[in-house]
């Protein structure tokens, strides 16, 4: 276990896809954090009426939200931006103009107060998500599932991430959407989909399981997709049917998950001995049916469970104010002109040529 180093504080800003938010969390490596404030502007009411995110609408209903969001963060932490320690943001990946204006804001922020400026990779967010909350020990075996990634990886420090498996297709979340849409369900697609997969029957409808029992731990989705639009079709549709293809959905997505986290765990077992925790992150580790399934193979497995509670693994700036507290203590800060990044593979979380350590080009420390 690392030696503790003194606490640091950290405002984070999150507005990579619909939700505008701001946090401030203190803490030190390896957790569990201090959340002081956690501030989070949903805009599901915006983009409703298009069934899904529209970028435009999305960034500009961040410029309009922020500046409050983050007057309200720091007023319930408590504290001002004298202090902080550094600013955090989240520099993608996502829709590029979301991610422009919180690291827009956050770049004045720390020109202002003079305190150093952390590019966060959202997805990096996501992943130490549980050490904020439970304190998990590098190395761990992660599952991220999200609207737009669906990965299995070893994460062994900071910005350190060997990927086992991802998906060659659709991601969870973007299979969940999509059956959300063809079973005519509301946004946002997945917790509706969960919802009324609770009162369905998984067994009425065979759908296949891509990927099942082959080597190595990607995944695939689409085909489970188009097998739901094909009985879409073919039905005559009343609710319990609904309810039903909804489950055996849902069920399906289970099944892939836990053959492909347990391909994933033997391989982590080899290459890291004595190691045993298993984290989920993402927003798709807020389905309940899929955090209990997930539990249930560690158990078999003799992994330990961590999973981040359900308001932590959808997108929030805890996480991002958490990832620049674990940034900060390493000296890992970043100049004024990092740019903002529509994608950013985990696997290259740092920030390569922007970083620097220690005092920043402002004379900042």
């Amino acid at each position: 276990m690392m030696d503790r180093v003194r606490a640091f504080t950290v405002l984070g800003i999150e507005t990579s896809c619909d939700e505008t938010a701001a946090a401030v969390v203190r803490g030190s490596a390896p957790g569990p954090g201090e959340i002081l404030s956690n501030i989070v502007l949903s805009q599901i009411e915006a983009h409703q009426p298009y069934g899904g995110v529209v970028p435009e609408i999305a960034a500009r209903a961040h410029v309009e939200a922020l500046d409050a969001i983050v007057e309200e963060a720091l007023a319930k932490a408590g504290i001002g931006l004298t202090d902080l320690d550094a600013v955090a943001a989240t520099a993608g990946p996502g829709l590029i103009g979301g991610v422009m204006v919180g690291l827009t804001t956050a770049k004045a922020l720390s020109l202002a107060a003079d305190k150093p400026l952390i590019a966060i990779n959202h997805l990096e967010a996501h992943a130490l998500t549980a050490r904020l909350t439970n304190g998990a020990e590098f190395p761990f075996l992660l599952l991220l599932i999200s609207g737009g990634h669906c990965q299995l990886l070893a994460v062994e420090g900071v910005g350190r991430f060997h990927l086992y498996g991802t998906t060659i297709d659709d991601a969870v979340g973007e299979a969940f959407d999509k059956t959300a849409k063809l079973l005519g369900l509301p946004y946002p697609g997945g917790p509706n989909v969960e919802g009324l997969a609770r009162r369905g029957n998984p067994h009425r409808f065979a759908l296949p399981r891509p990927m099942l029992g082959r080597d190595g731990a990607d995944f695939s989705l689409s085909g489970l997709k188009t097998a739901v639009r094909q009985i879409v079709r073919s039905e005559n549709w009343d609710d319990d049917a609904r309810a039903d293809l909804a489950a055996s959905f849902q069920a399906a997505v289970l099944d892939i998950l836990i053959d492909r986290s347990a391909a994933a765990m033997a391989r982590f077992r080899a290459e890291f001995p004595g190691a045993d925790t298993f984290v989920v992150a993402g927003g798709v580790a807020a389905n309940t049916a899929i955090r209990n399934a997930l539990t249930g193979l560690c158990a078999r497995e003799g992994f330990e469970t961590k999973i981040p509670p359900p308001r932590l693994c959808t997108d929030n700036a805890a996480m991002v104010a958490w990832a620049g507290v674990e940034h900060g203590q390493l000296g890992l800060f970043d100049a004024l002109t990092v740019a903002p990044r529509a994608r950013w593979p985990l696997q290259d979380a740092p920030v390569g040529g922007s970083q620097f350590s220690g005092a920043s080009e402002r004379g900042v420390g």
